[in-house]
């Protein structure tokens, strides 16, 4: 009897180190994600890129086009079509900063009554309350450096390090391209006898593909109503102001408030009437609500596979460890952890806490982790032999 007190006691306190050791080990990995953001950031974009041109890149490949010309062919059209997009946001930029001071005139304009109001309310208090008159000491003030800049930077450190990393991201995306085979063969030989390789790599290389497409369909549907509305109510450059608007829908929490705030400034500017600019912020808010509970659902939520609630709490994790660029990435890096969950027996309580329809776990699973080790072996021979089927 004492010594089976002894046994359940010694795995007590092994599950307990294993616990301990488990949450060492994901404060330093969040910890170097932290630190080494610009290092991961230039990895994970490079990664994607490689993933999404991958097709075509096999495509031009099957009509006999070198794998290393085609991969050079797909990044330098994209950095062309990167620069020409930063041209004309330039461009937009530069009128809309000539523009500003007449939009402040009008916005101070407009909310001059109410400012008038308030400072009625604020005199007829004093009257209720009469103070004792004190002596007035002098205000310092000290002017504080706005902080939306560094979040909009944070994991790359400064403005020197976006343009290296955005230096660095298309070499190694071509680099990546032209030694895939290469790097699949090491990742099997490094990975092959813990995890379903090939299997990882299919469901990545959906996962991406799907998000992308998926975002890139919804914004230009989202663009094309927004379009037709600010068209309609004749509002100056139109097009621009409706596919800027469209796209910044997508992106999470803060999305919605930019997407009204771009084309209603210019509303604003051009009408005198609140008409234009309800119609413009009830259009885009019901096209975020249309986007956020039909859309995306439907054509993103099936590839990336992952809950809500999860893809919640990784927008609120990934940007507050990497700012906007994590704020981006975040539900297909929340995707990626539950794709390498699925990839091994033990992790299914990782993947069934991300997943939008966990699967029933098991009576193995259910056992403990000594029982999880045992049969891993035979399981992932199992799920070999059935996909290679």
């Amino acid at each position: 009897m004492n010594n089976n007190f002894f046994d359940l006691r010694r795995a007590q306190v092994s599950r307990q180190t294993l616990a301990l050791m488990w949450v060492m080990v994901l404060a330093l990995v969040v910890a170097f994600f932290f630190f080494a953001s610009s290092i991961c950031i230039t990895l994970t974009v490079s990664i994607f890129l490689a993933i999404l041109l991958e097709p075509i890149v096999a495509f031009l490949q099957r009509w006999h086009f070198p794998r290393s010309l085609s991969s050079g062919l797909m990044l330098v059209l994209g950095m062309i079509l990167l620069a020409f997009l930063l041209y004309v946001s330039y461009n937009k930029s530069a009128a809309f900063a000539e523009k500003a001071p007449q939009y402040a005139i009008r916005v101070r304009d407009g909310i001059r009554p109410f400012i008038q109001k308030i400072q009625k309310v604020q005199e007829t208090a004093g009257t209720l309350n009469p103070e004792l008159p004190q002596k007035k000491v002098a205000e310092v003030k000290i002017r504080e450096t706005p902080t939306w800049p560094s979040y909009f930077i944070r994991g790359f450190g400064s403005i020197g390090g976006v343009i290296f990393t955005a230096g660095v991201i298309p070499f190694l995306t071509f680099f990546l391209l032209v030694r895939k085979e290469r790097m699949y063969l090491q990742l099997e030989g490094a990975l092959g006898s813990v995890i379903d390789v090939p299997l990882f790599v299919r469901r990545l290389g959906t996962m991406v593909r799907g998000f992308v497409l998926g975002n890139l369909l919804i914004g230009s549907l989202l663009a094309a109503i927004t379009v037709g509305v600010l068209v309609g109510l004749g509002v100056e450059g139109a097009v621009t102001l409706g596919i800027i608007s469209g796209f910044l829908n997508l992106i999470p929490f803060l999305g919605v408030v930019l997407a009204v705030v771009v084309p209603a400034l210019v509303a604003l500017l051009q009408f005198d009437t609140p008409g234009p600019i309800l119609l413009i912020s009830l259009t885009v808010i019901l096209l975020h609500l249309l986007a956020a509970n039909l859309l995306t659902p439907k054509l993103i939520g099936a590839r990336v596979s992952i809950s809500p609630v999860a893809a919640t709490v990784g927008i609120l994790f990934w940007g507050w460890l990497w700012g906007i660029v994590g704020l981006l990435l975040a539900v297909p890096l929340t995707a990626f952890i539950k794709i390498a969950a699925d990839s091994h027996p033990s992790l299914i309580h990782i993947s069934n806490l991300l997943a939008d329809t966990p699967r029933p776990l098991p009576h193995w699973a259910q056992v403990g982790e000594r029982t999880i080790r045992e049969a891993g072996p035979y399981f992932r021979k199992r799920l070999w032999s059935k996909s290679g089927d």
